[in-house]
């Protein structure tokens, strides 16, 4: 999880010690309270942790404390510890905004996979505020290349370090990581006068006219070529010429680009010259060229021209701690391309966001952005992650009687008496969420 801290409130000092050492061994840095009032105090706005507060508490009790807290900051998750006898007290606690329950005696699990989903909606909310609260005052690459991921930095620091180079690159990475913005950056950060950048992907040109759409040619240079077209290299002169999907090229067509690259020149269908292009090359591929050369369908000189500085993009889901950042962005992006009202985009949405696997990558955060701000995203319903208030409830029961089952050795009598319901009760209760005697009792 995180070093962050959390404030443990119970007047019972030996649930206080027991609370502590559990969050301890898990790497947690609880801080203990045997009052409610010294909490409060000292709970800032920009508190990092969350609250575990018991809820029968002398002066200031646990529901009080809920209110007050909220009262300050209301995203901060307070989880409340319940006996038996409160869970109806629990239930209006979550309707008045306490973010979950934890029920006496602690089922150590539970309680680490409340403090875990707690945690990391903290983190979501904070730094969602931090976003909200900064205005888009990054350097110019920051705003090409987006992302605060260690992978990112470090190659906006590699791009700033080749930027000012003569230096042809390579760009390997999955469809929609951001390819074409990193080359973009490549360009803006370059010397010199403004220069053209110019995107030619080679996967999507005509394999009948592609020498014609990159080479261009002279007047009457064929039949019905009266006349003369420039090449889309040569419209990269003296800038920068991106080959996206490089690794589609024909076979016949990497040979013409491995001599382009070697003249810097191109040579026109039906020039007597050829025209020298002063530029730099920079090449993209979705899959590692090496494989493709070994299975002889990539030639390993062009490879060897392309790739004096090769930068691998990371998928999405490599970096998932982008992704609340980067999803809000694109909201907000979106509502103000669509010239439409920006939606909420809390904390529990920006979660679900961020476990999701995005195999189209930055695209498609980009596309499920759009969809929100078009109304056709709906954002979780409030609670524990994409819970509803029902599911919670059903859960708290199923652990209270899994870990009451198992206080009592998987004794049947002993665990309905104790949950004051009946035998029948228990017994579809257990069939219902599938707890087994068994299990409980360490037999079968």
């Amino acid at each position: 999880m995180s070093g962050d801290p959390i404030f443990v409130i119970d007047d019972d000092e030996d649930v206080r010690a027991s609370l502590a050492e559990m969050l301890e061994l898990a790497g947690l840095d609880p801080v203990t309270f045997s009052r409610a009032e010294p909490a409060l105090d000292a709970l800032r706005p920009d508190f990092p942790g969350i609250v575990i507060c018991d809820i029968r508490m002398p002066r200031m009790d646990g529901m009080a404390f809920l209110d007050a807290a909220l009262a300050r900051d209301r995203d901060l998750p307070i989880l409340l510890v319940t006996g038996h006898g409160d869970v109806e007290l629990a239930v209006e606690a979550l309707g008045r905004g306490a973010y979950d329950f934890i029920e006496k005696p602690f089922a150590r699990q539970r309680l680490m996979t409340a403090v875990g989903r707690a945690l990391e909606k903290r983190r979501m909310t904070l730094d969602l505020r931090d976003l909200r609260g900064t205005d888009a005052d990054g350097t110019l690459l920051d705003e090409i290349v987006l992302g605060r991921a260690a992978e990112i930095v470090e190659i906006r620091r590699k791009i700033r370090t080749i930027a000012e180079s003569e230096l042809d690159v390579l760009i390997v990475g999955a469809t929609g990581t951001g390819k074409e913005h990193v080359a973009r950056g490549i360009h803006a950060l370059g010397s010199g006068m403004p220069r053209p950048f110019v995107a030619i992907n080679l996967a999507a040109l005509s394999v009948d006219h592609v020498e014609a759409e990159l080479f261009g040619y002279t007047a009457n240079a064929f039949p019905g070529s009266s006349r003369a077209r420039t090449g889309r290299l040569e419209q990269g002169r003296g800038g920068t010429i991106f080959l996206d999907e490089v690794s589609s090229a024909p076979l016949a067509l990497q040979a013409k680009l491995l001599r382009v690259l070697e003249d810097r020149a191109v040579s026109p269908l039906g020039a007597a010259e050829a025209v020298p292009l002063e530029a730099r090359f920079i090449a993209s591929s979705r899959v590692p060229l090496e494989p493709l050369v070994e299975a002889g369908q990539f030639r390993d000189d062009l490879l060897y021209r392309l790739n004096p500085v090769t930068l691998r993009m990371p998928d999405l889901s490599e970096r998932r701690q982008d992704i609340p950042r980067l999803f809000v962005r694109f909201v907000a992006d979106a509502a103000r391309r669509m010239e439409r009202p920006l939606p909420e985009t809390p904390p529990d949405l920006l979660m679900r966001m961020a476990e999701r696997d995005w195999p189209g990558n930055l695209r498609e955060l980009r596309s499920a952005a759009d969809l929100l701000v078009l109304g056709l995203e709906d954002p979780p319903q409030s609670g524990t992650g994409s819970e509803t208030l029902t599911e919670r409830l059903e859960r708290a029961e199923r652990d209270m009687i899994a870990s009451t089952l198992a206080i009592h050795d998987g004794s049947l009598k002993a665990t309905y008496e104790a949950l004051g319901i009946g035998r029948k009760t228990l017994y579809e209760k257990m069939q219902k969420y599938g707890i087994r005697r068994e299990d409980a009792s360490g037999r079968g």
